[in-house]
C-alpha cells in the first residue's frame, strides 16, 4: 500500500483513476494490469473511500482471479465498512502472498482485534514482528502493546513497549503508551525511571520533559515536578497546559504567589478554563486576596455551572469570612453535584460543628469516612470532633476501624490517645513503641493531637523530639 500522499500524484495514476470512475458510469475500461489495478485501489483506501476501492478490488479479482493481494484489499475495504466478521472469513482463506505476508498478519491482527480477540490478534502481531521491514517496527509494537491493554494486562504492555524503545529510542507513540501504563497501574516510581531514560535519550523532546514533570507531580515530588516543567517550557514556552502543571505543583508547596503566576499564564495562552480558575482561586484564598477568589470561582462557575468545585470553593470563602451559615448553603450546592466526594462532607461537617450543630457535623464527617476511609484529613476531623463528645465510644470506633483498615501509622495514633486518656496507659505505650517502629517521624504527630501528652515521659521517651 501506498505510504504517503505524494505516490498518488502521478499522471499515470490519474489517468487510470479517470478511467475507472468513467468505468463506473458503465464505460468501458478494457485491460489494466495488476500493478496499475492495485494503485488505484490504494489510492481509494488511502481516501478512506471503501466502497469504491471495494469494487475495484472486486474488479481486480475478475480481471486476475490469482492475484491474491486483491482479495487482500477487499478484505481491507470490508473493514472499513464495518463488515469485520466477512473480512476476517476472506483473509483467513488467502494463501501465501510472499511479500505481502506481513500486511496479512497485520490485517489478520486488525481484525481479531475489532471482534475484541485480543489473544488471537498478540499472537499475529508477534509474528508480524519477525518478519516486517524495520521501519514497520514502530507502529506494530504500539499496536500489540495496546492488545495487552485490552485484556487489562498492564505489565505486559510495559514489556512490549520497552523493546519497541530500544528498538526505537525515539519513538513517541510507544513512549506516550508506555506512561499511561505506568499511570493505570500507579507505578510512578518505575514510570520516573523509564521516562528518564527516554529524557537520556531525547533531551530535546517536550513530551519527554512534559511526562516527567507529570509522573513526578502525581509522586508528590513537587520540586523535581517543577524542574521538570521549567525545562518542558525552555523548550516551548507557549504550552499552556505546562504552565498549568507547573502552576499545580507550586500550589502543592505552598508557593501561592508563584502558583498565580503559572495559571494566570496558563489562562492567558489557552483561555479561562473551570479547573484552571478553581485553582487560581485557591492560589488567591490561601494568600487572604478573598474578593479575587471569589471572582474566579465564579468565573469558574460561569463556564461550567455543573462542576463542583467552585461552588465548594466559594462555601470556603464564607466559612474563612465568618458566615459558615452561608458557606454550607454553597457546600451542599457542591454536595448536590458530587454527593459521594468525601472532602467535600469532611467539609460541611466542620462546617455544622463550627455553628454548634454538632450532630449533623458527626453525621457528615462520618459519611466522610464511609466514603474513603484512606483518607487521613477526614478521619482526624470526625477524631477531634467525636473524642470530645464521647471518648469511650471513639475509642471503640478507632479500635474497629483500625482492625479493619489500619493501615496509616497516623490512625493507630488516635487509639493511642484515647487509651491514654481512658486510663489504660500499659497498653497505650505498648501501641505507641509499634508506631515509633513503623515511622518514628509520623509518630510524633501524636502530642499534635493531644499536646498534653508532652508531659509524660513515657511517651515522649520513645521518640526525638528535637528533630
Amino acid at each position: 500500500m501506498f505510504d504517503d500522499e505524494e505516490e498518488f500524484s502521478g499522471k499515470e495514476l490519474s489517468t487510470d483513476i479517470e478511467r475507472f470512475e468513467k468505468h463506473l458510469q458503465g464505460e468501458e475500461i478494457g485491460f489494466i494490469d495488476g500493478d496499475r489495478i492495485e494503485s488505484i485501489i490504494d489510492y481509494y483506501l488511502f481516501n478512506s473511500n471503501y466502497s469504491k476501492a471495494k469494487v475495484a478490488a472486486e474488479f481486480g479479482i475478475n480481471q486476475l482471479p490469482h492475484y491474491q493481494v486483491f482479495n487482500l484489499r477487499k478484505a481491507q475495504s470490508m473493514a472499513g465498512l464495518g463488515l469485520i466478521s466477512d473480512a476476517l472469513e476472506l483473509v483467513n482463506q488467502i494463501e501465501d502472498l510472499e511479500s505481502y505476508q506481513s500486511e496479512l498478519l497485520l490485517t489478520k491482527a486488525a481484525l481479531h482485534s475489532q471482534i475484541r480477540d485480543s489473544k488471537n490478534a498478540i499472537k499475529l502481531y508477534k509474528q508480524a514482528l519477525v518478519i516486517c521491514e524495520e521501519f514497520e517496527k514502530d507502529e506494530i509494537y504500539v499496536d500489540l502493546a495496546v492488545e495487552y491493554e485490552n485484556i487489562n494486562d498492564y505489565s505486559g504492555a510495559i514489556h512490549i513497549l520497552k523493546q519497541g524503545l530500544e528498538h526505537n529510542p525515539k519513538n513517541e507513540f510507544a513512549f506516550s503508551e508506555m506512561c499511561y501504563c505506568y499511570e493505570k497501574i500507579n507505578e510512578f516510581e518505575a514510570g520516573i525511571e523509564q521516562i528518564s531514560l527516554f529524557v537520556d535519550e531525547n533531551p530535546y523532546s517536550y513530551l519527554a520533559w512534559y511526562q516527567l514533570g507529570s509522573f513526578y507531580l502525581r509522586n508528590e515530588n513537587y520540586e523535581k515536578a517543577i524542574w521538570a516543567f521549567d525545562y518542558c517550557l525552555i523548550i516551548n514556552e507557549n504550552a499552556g497546559s505546562a504552565y498549568f502543571n507547573l502552576g499545580n505543583a507550586y500550589l502543592s508547596s505552598d508557593k501561592f504567589n508563584q502558583a498565580i503566576e503559572n495559571f494566570n499564564k496558563c489562562i492567558s495562552l489557552d483561555g479561562e478554563d473551570p479547573l484552571a480558575l478553581c485553582y487560581l482561586g485557591e492560589s488567591y484564598e490561601n494568600i487572604h486576596e478573598y474578593e479575587l477568589s471569589k471572582d474566579c470561582y465564579t468565573r469558574s462557575i460561569e463556564l461550567s455551572p455543573e462542576f463542583s468545585e467552585p461552588w465548594l470553593g466559594l462555601g470556603i470563602l464564607e466559612d474563612l469570612q465568618g458566615r459558615s451559615k452561608e458557606g454550607i448553603v454553597l457546600m451542599h450546592k457542591a454536595l448536590d453535584l458530587e454527593p459521594t466526594n468525601p472532602v467535600i462532607n469532611q467539609l460541611i461537617g466542620s462546617a455544622y460543628v463550627k455553628i454548634g450543630e454538632l450532630t449533623l457535623g458527626i453525621e457528615f464527617l462520618k459519611k466522610s469516612i464511609d466514603l474513603d476511609s484512606s483518607d487521613m484529613e477526614c478521619l482526624n476531623a470526625y477524631m477531634e470532633v467525636f473524642s470530645k463528645i464521647d471518648i469511650i465510644q471513639s475509642q471503640q470506633f478507632i479500635h474497629a476501624f483500625n482492625l479493619e483498615n489500619g493501615q496509616e501509622t497516623e490512625s493507630w495514633l488516635w487509639e493511642v490517645n484515647l487509651l491514654w486518656m481512658l486510663g489504660n496507659q500499659q497498653e497505650a505505650v505498648a501501641l505507641f513503641i509499634i508506631c515509633v517502629d513503623n515511622d518514628p517521624i509520623k509518630s510524633k504527630e501524636l502530642f499534635t493531637i493531644n499536646p498534653q501528652l508532652l508531659l509524660h515521659p513515657t511517651l515522649t521517651d520513645l521518640v526525638d523530639l528535637s528533630e
